[in-house]
């Protein structure tokens, strides 16, 4: 009985100083953040394990794949993968040619590689698409499988210089968002119907369970391109991406998820480039970005259902990124109900006369919760059609977008900043006067023709240092 007390009082030991240091390193964590963000930056970098795989190859084609870019290929694809998975991981190699197939569903140790000169046409018969757990627009569902998904897998990537190639247009997936400009057109049916995304949306308010949200045939709910769920260790690098339904690269609920070198050009409706969602160290280096929509949007959820998993997105760090079209060059929000916290953006370039704004935070009511700590340095913009600096308490598409959750927006700080033609505005930014935007420093940071200078209500502490606009020196300013 004695030796059964001691041994409880160990257990409660053990457990209160692994409590104390848990405690110590999210506080050391946070220390570094708000007094040294880019060391804070540089941690995050290190701790990003990079996959790595066997050598072990297998090839597409010694599975009966053809590349005559009419074959289906789907079989080849899947056979290749799991065999590569089962006999402990490796290379799944794609030749140079033209593979047509339907969705690609990675495993675990597995390297999906694309040679130079190799290309993956998707399907674009939502038939060809099963059922499985995905997302979309920051609610889960049950939906279209993604055209490459990977789920609750460790260890895994998309590789090589080849192409993957959607292959939406108009005349297939594109005409599903409602928008006249893809192809829609009045009578046809679209994803603002009732019953498909407005109800998706009533479900996830109304707490159904994920399981029972099951959409697909009949609900014009578009599929992601890339998708890790769940994963942890994920590598994308070098491929470049075009033609894309949805959302083109979607880590969610992922850790450790490396983009590298990926070239994304696909101009449909919202074609972001890439969503990481509930997604912690997340890290996208030396690509380039020409899309519909955002070229990098962070989420973390839409409304009831970012309240429901409640996984903020955090750690995640933009690097020697160029950006072309988009409505953002690297944005926050809108789905956004979980918060995110500690991006870093870093030695990038913008310029193109049909990018919106440089640099974008948007949230409302509805969505709510917090966004803290957003520092941009090193950064070259040509040109920029609305704003460098865009933040937004109340934003509104689809319909009424207030609510009770009030959001929160702090410490944003742009350093070493160039712009040559800078549109409307160089801030524009808008909070509540009980939730006022805290904490925007610009530090020096060139902006050049630009029309407003300043459109701000509600911000706290607006600091300028060695800040020009318009050729002339901006005096330091707390409001």
């Amino acid at each position: 009985m004695t030796e059964i007390k001691i041994s409880i009082k160990k257990l409660l030991l053990l457990a209160f100083f692994s409590l104390l240091l848990n405690s110590c390193g999210v506080n050391k964590q946070k220390s570094v953040v708000d007094n040294a963000p880019w060391k804070a930056m540089q941690l995050v970098i290190n701790n990003v394990k990079t996959p790595t795989f066997g050598n072990k190859k297998y090839a597409i084609t010694d599975y009966g794949a053809k590349a005559d870019g009419l074959f289906d290929n789907s079989k080849a694809f899947k056979e290749a993968i799991q065999t590569c998975s089962k006999n402990g991981g490796g290379i799944v190699l794609v030749s140079a040619g033209k593979y047509y197939t339907g969705p690609i569903h990675l495993e675990s140790n597995v390297n999906l590689h694309l040679e130079e000169g190799a290309e993956i046409l998707f399907s674009t018969k939502p038939g060809d698409y099963p059922i499985v757990h995905t997302s979309f627009e920051g609610t889960e569902l049950m939906n279209y499988s993604p055209l490459i998904y990977a789920y609750k897998k460790h260890n895994v990537a998309v590789t090589g210089k080849g192409t993957l190639n959607g292959q939406a247009t108009k005349e297939n997936w594109w005409p599903w968002c409602g928008g006249g400009s893809y192809g829609w057109k009045k009578g046809i049916p679209s994803q603002s119907d009732p019953l498909n995304r407005p109800r998706l949306v009533d479900m996830a308010e109304e707490g159904i369970a994920v399981a029972d949200r099951v959409f697909g045939e009949g609900h014009y709910i578009r599929p992601n391109f890339v998708e890790f769920f769940e994963c942890t260790d994920a590598l994308l690098k070098d491929v470049t991406i075009i033609n894309a339904p949805f959302w083109v690269i979607h880590p969610i609920k992922s850790t450790n998820i490396t983009i590298d070198g990926v070239t994304v050009r696909s101009h449909g409706p919202n074609n972001d480039g890439c969503d990481p969602e509930y997604s912690k160290n997340v890290i996208i280096k030396n690509c380039t970005f020409d899309t519909g929509d955002d070229c990098i949007a962070i989420k973390a959820g839409r409304d009831a259902d970012g309240r429901r998993v409640a996984i903020k997105s955090e750690n995640i760090v933009v690097q020697n990124c160029t950006m072309f079209d988009g409505h953002g060059g690297v944005t926050i929000g809108s789905e956004i109900s979980a918060g995110v916290s500690n991006v870093y953006v870093e030695n990038c370039i913008m310029n193109s006369p049909n990018l919106d704004v440089a640099i974008r935070l948007k949230t409302n009511s509805r969505r709510g919760a917090l966004i803290e700590n957003f520092y941009v340095r090193n950064i070259e913009i040509g040109q920029v059609k609305e704003a460098v600096l865009k933040v937004d308490m109340f934003y509104n598409v689809h319909g009424n977008q207030t609510g009770n959750f009030i959001p929160r927006i702090e410490n944003i700080s742009l350093e070493n900043v160039k712009v040559k033609n800078a549109g409307k505005y160089s801030i524009l930014a808008k909070g509540y006067a009980a939730s006022p935007i805290k904490n925007i420093t610009f530090k020096k940071v060139t902006i050049d023709k630009v029309g407003t200078p300043f459109s701000i209500e509600n911000v706290s502490n607006l600091n300028f240092i060695e800040t020009y606009i318009n050729g002339e020196l901006v005096k330091n300013t707390t409001n």
